[in-house]
This record gives structure tokens, C-alpha cells and sequence, in this order.
């Protein structure tokens, strides 16, 4: 067998407040057929991918506000029925994120992992950190991120789980394998959603389980500073550019601290002409380096091949866990949230 899969980030461009969904489904479909051309057999779409980054905008609460939101089960969508549809003729799997109204009326930023092998979803996931604030600035003209008012932190736990189907000859159940099954058996996936990949606790709990490809969605405004300010004033080009190293820098650190693979998709653009999301679409590997990505800000597709066999040496040599961690010194780490200083001193 050899472990080689090809892999996708399906971009997508703006989409505005008078975007419907079932526009947006029609360009979700030409970068998925887009990927399938290029051999892809797993496409990832972004963050809240049916629709504008509506956080950045007040609602009441209600149906001006749920319209966003997909009601119930995704997988028994009408909407989503010709993207599984397709998935399921074209046997390719895929990565999807989605603002998720649950049937007893709870709000999530959501993500699910389907697999045309089984036909069926078989990992959901529900955003973790939610950035911003509850309340919007007072200012008039600030750029809101209000999250925090209009999804609950996510309940479901950071569990990594094997897609079948991948790879030709994968190692399975029952049969005898020596020592890791890394590069051997099914791939072992992780999913996040946009700000919990700046943050590295869920990426090494995703490690410990022996995680070899992490696959992200995200909405990331270009242009916020009253979210996170600065010493000095940017330009906007000043400011995109460190926005972008930022994101390229979580990604690359965490994919190397891990020693796996990772894909992240972007909802990119001038949403209405002028909400600006940044693109940077990539795949990168486990020494961290970026090997394939978007060039635009508008909707493209970026693929690349990768060797699950190159997560070995990461997890076996430098990042091995078994030998060198020591949990008796982190206890910190789950005891404790906000920051304590030392003491001043006299």
C-alpha cells in the first residue's frame, strides 16, 4: 500500500447579505467538480460556508437571524442534497462548515466530515473558541465579530476519527501491525473551525490521538482593529499582510508541533464590496512548510498530494510523546483560564 492521498481547499470568494444560498451551492458545486478534476479526494470548504460572515452584523434574535442557520440534521438538507449527491457519484469526501439550529433551538458554528465510503457523515464537530464580543462597539463605523452573542461554545469533544476508503490496502482491525499504525492504517483526521486554530490545546489533543491530517474552515476579517488593536496605525495593506502571517503562522507551527498534514479553506473577499476577509487557502505538511496555496481572495481550489508516511518522523523522533512529554508539569494548562501573575516585587 502506499499512503498517498490528494487533498483540496475549496475557497470561496465574497458572498454578500443578498447572497442566497442556493447561489452559493452553485459555486460550492463548480470548485467541488474542480477538485474532483484535479484528483481530489477530499475537498474542504470554509467556515459558514453557505453565507456571508453575518457576525460582523446586529440582529434581533428570531428569523432574521435563524435564516442563516441551517435547521436540524444538515445531512437530511434539501439544500445540501446535490453536493452529497455528488460526493457520493463522484467518491470524494469532504469537510463542511455551517451555522448549525439545533432542534431544540440551540445555535452552533458547526462543521461535519462526510464519507463517500459510507455514504453518510461521519465526524461533526462545533466551534470551540468563539472570538469577539457579546455586545457590539459603541463606535458606529467598528467592525464587529459577535460570535459570542449568536453561538454557544461547542459541546462536542476533540476526537480524531479514521476515513475510510483512502488508501488502497489501509491496515485494519484485527490485523497485526508492528508498533505505530501511522502511514498504515485509514488516515486519522482532526477538525477545527477558524479561531480554534490560533489556539494549540485542541491541536495537541488531536495529536495524542495520533492525528496525521487536520482539516480547518475559517472566516478571517482583514481589517478589525478594534478587535485586536495595534501600537501604532496600519494601513489596510499593512494590516492584511500581518493578519495573513498570523494565520499562515498558527497553521504552520501547530501542523509542525503535531507532525501532521493540515488543509484550511477560506471564505475570502470584499463581502459586500467592502467587509474584507483575507484568502490564504493552503496545504501543509508536517515540517510545517506551506506546499500548495490560493492565490487570489475570490473562489479557487488548491490541491496538493501528500505521504502520510511523512508524519513519521515528526511523531517518532523529535515529537515523540511517549518518550518526552511530562505531564506531572502541565497541570496548569487545565486548572487554570485566565492569566495569575507572580507576586510584585518589594
Amino acid at each position: 500500500m502506499s499512503p498517498v492521498i490528494k487533498v483540496a481547499a475549496a475557497q470561496v470568494g465574497p458572498v454578500h447579505l443578498t447572497s442566497t444560498k442556493e447561489e452559493v451551492l452553485e459555486r460550492l458545486l463548480i470548485l467541488f467538480y474542480t477538485a474532483v478534476a484535479q484528483g481530489a479526494q477530499i475537498v474542504v470548504f470554509p467556515e459558514l460556508t453557505l453565507t456571508t460572515f453575518f457576525p460582523r452584523h446586529m440582529f434581533p434574535n428570531g428569523p432574521e437571524l435563524d435564516k442563516f442557520f441551517e435547521k436540524g440534521d444538515i445531512a437530511e438538507s434539501s439544500l445540501m442534497k446535490p453536493l452529497f449527491d455528488a460526493a457520493a457519484e463522484k467518491k470524494v469526501d469532504f469537510y463542511f462548515g455551517y451555522a448549525e439550529l439545533t432542534s431544540d433551538g440551540k445555535h452552533y458554528n458547526s462543521s461535519f466530515y462526510y464519507s463517500a465510503a459510507l455514504g453518510k457523515i461521519i465526524s461533526r464537530y462545533r466551534k470551540v473558541h468563539l472570538p469577539g464580543t457579546f455586545e457590539p462597539f459603541t463606535k458606529p463605523d467598528a467592525i464587529n465579530q459577535l460570535e459570542k452573542r449568536y453561538f454557544l461554545p461547542g459541546d462536542l469533544p476533540f476526537d480524531a476519527f479514521r476515513a475510510p476508503g483512502l488508501i488502497k490496502g489501509a491496515v485494519k482491525g484485527g490485523q497485526s501491525v508492528d508498533g505505530s499504525t501511522i502511514g498504515k492504517g485509514d488516515p486519522i483526521l482532526g477538525q477545527l473551525i477558524c479561531n480554534d486554530r490560533r489556539w494549540p490545546e485542541p491541536w495537541r489533543v488531536y495529536g495524542l490521538q495520533g492525528m496525521e491530517l487536520m482539516l480547518i474552515g475559517y472566516n478571517t476579517t482583514s481589517h478589525s482593529p478594534e478587535l485586536w488593536g495595534s501600537r501604532k496605525p496600519m494601513t489596510l495593506e499593512e494590516e492584511y499582510k500581518e493578519v495573513m502571517f498570523h494565520h499562515k503562522l498558527v497553521m504552520q507551527a501547530n501542523s509542525y508541533g503535531n507532525s501532521c498534514f493540515s488543509v484550511c479553506a477560506a471564505r475570502a473577499g470584499a463581502d459586500d464590496g467592502k467587509w474584507g476577509m483575507i484568502g490564504g487557502s493552503c496545504i501543509i505538511d508536517p515540517q510545517g512548510h506551506i506546499i500548495a496555496e490560493a492565490n487570489t481572495d475570490d473562489d479557487e481550489v488548491v490541491v496538493a498530494e501528500i505521504d502520510l508516511e511523512d508524519c513519521r518522523q515528526g511523531k517518532e523522533k523529535i515529537f515523540d510523546f511517549d518518550r518526552h512529554r511530562r505531564t506531572e508539569h502541565y497541570g496548569r494548562i487545565v486548572e487554570q483560564t485566565g492569566v495569575k501573575e507572580p507576586e510584585l516585587l518589594p
